[in-house]
């Protein structure tokens, strides 16, 4: 398909990615790390956001063009803050979506167990694409010595759910172009 101005098309395929999960558990950072050369210890992502752009409400976006199977995709990646305050507002964001980052701090359990008791059911209850790919990251595993969630555990969670699983560290930057490198490829 030619644009208008008789150009190629910059992209391919455009893919809605949504990054959910609580407060702190990195979610910011894995986007960073993945979209951008840098690495920072962000604050929550609600925090940045009333500088930056009041709009949002609780809502980060990226865009990153990538390349996969010969084809040029653009990433619209969604990185929703993890308060509870806002999961009402960013409900509509899981409209569309074709893949979805179930994200957890390795070293704390909650954060785990708030997967299937909170994310789970929002996906359940908000999600409309019936193709969806879901992906669990376990994220900090640069804390290794802190760490109370088994890798185990998570693939556990990951079969039980149907998901992807992968343990990655957005400081380190270990498995982070993997996480989205494999889920770019299921959903294409």
């Amino acid at each position: 398909m030619e644009s208008s101005s008789g150009s190629p098309p910059e992209f391919d395929y455009l893919f809605k990615l949504l990054m959910i999960g609580d407060s702190g558990v990195g979610k910011s950072s894995l986007l960073l790390s993945f979209t951008s050369d840098n690495f920072e210890d962000l604050s929550p992502t609600i925090g940045s956001f009333i500088v930056l752009s009041c709009k949002n409400f609780g809502v980060d976006f990226k865009v990153k063009h990538v390349t996969a199977g010969g084809k040029k995709l653009k990433l619209a990646i969604w990185d929703t803050a993890g308060q509870e305050r806002f999961r009402t507002l960013t409900s509509s964001y899981y409209r569309g979506a074709q893949g979805i980052i179930m994200v957890y701090d390795v070293t704390r359990r909650e954060t785990f167990t708030n997967l299937s008791d909170i994310w789970g059911k929002e996906i359940d209850l908000y999600s409309t694409n019936q193709d969806c790919i879901k992906m669990l990251v376990g994220n900090k595993v640069d804390k290794e010595s802190e760490r109370i969630v088994s890798k185990k555990e998570g693939i556990d969670f990951a079969r039980e759910y149907g998901c992807l699983f992968i343990e990655c560290s957005a400081k380190t930057r270990v498995n982070v172009e993997q996480c989205f490198e494999e889920l770019v490829l299921k959903v294409s």
